[in-house]
């Protein structure tokens, strides 16, 4: 129903000028909508509205870095879930960097962000990079500003431990750390 509510918004404000508020929520209307349906939908379907999406949202909100950050990690993560580990990581440096540049390295999309980073460098499996990234970047500042029993600093542990027991060249002593 809101699928269709949105088209029918879309088509109303269709003529109108492209920085028409109107025709701009008439449009994140059928998006929302989409984003719904698209959960239910291979990646193969969803990578082509997700990509239009971002598109969007760079020529319409681009005032708004938020939304843009958004729609690339949903880009990224279905990438992630083609088996394209290479181009969405590149996509995940580049959405962890500028949280980084706006948010700080310690806020919790920051590392959140990272973690994301991680996931793919585990998929590649590049164990050291892991490793690095999240001993010496991610922990120290999960561990600051979350604290030690926050899901994400959990979670980098966890990551942590698959980088290390995965890693065909770690030692003992890596798995003691």
């Amino acid at each position: 129903v809101q699928l269709a509510l949105g088209w029918a918004a879309w088509k109303t404000y269709l003529g109108r000028a492209q920085t028409d508020d109107r025709r701009s929520l008439a449009l994140a209307t059928v998006y929302s909508s989409l984003a719904s349906a698209l959960r239910k939908a291979s990646p193969e379907e969803a990578l082509p509205v997700l990509e239009a999406e971002l598109a969007l949202s760079r020529r319409y909100w681009s005032h708004d870095e938020e939304c843009i950050l958004i729609a690339q990690t949903n880009v990224s993560i279905c990438l992630g879930s083609l088996g394209r580990d290479d181009e969405a990581l590149v996509l995940k440096r580049a959405i962890y960097a500028r949280r980084v540049a706006t948010l700080g390295i310690s806020h919790e999309d920051t590392i959140r962000s990272g973690i994301n980073i991680s996931a793919s460098l585990l998929a590649l499996p590049r164990w050291d990079e892991t490793r690095s990234l999240v001993l010496d970047t991610l922990l120290p500042a999960a561990r600051r500003s979350l604290g030690p029993d926050h899901k994400l600093t959990i979670k980098l542990h966890y990551t942590l431990a698959l980088a290390l027991r995965y890693n065909p060249e770690g030692t003992r002593d890596d798995l003691l750390e």
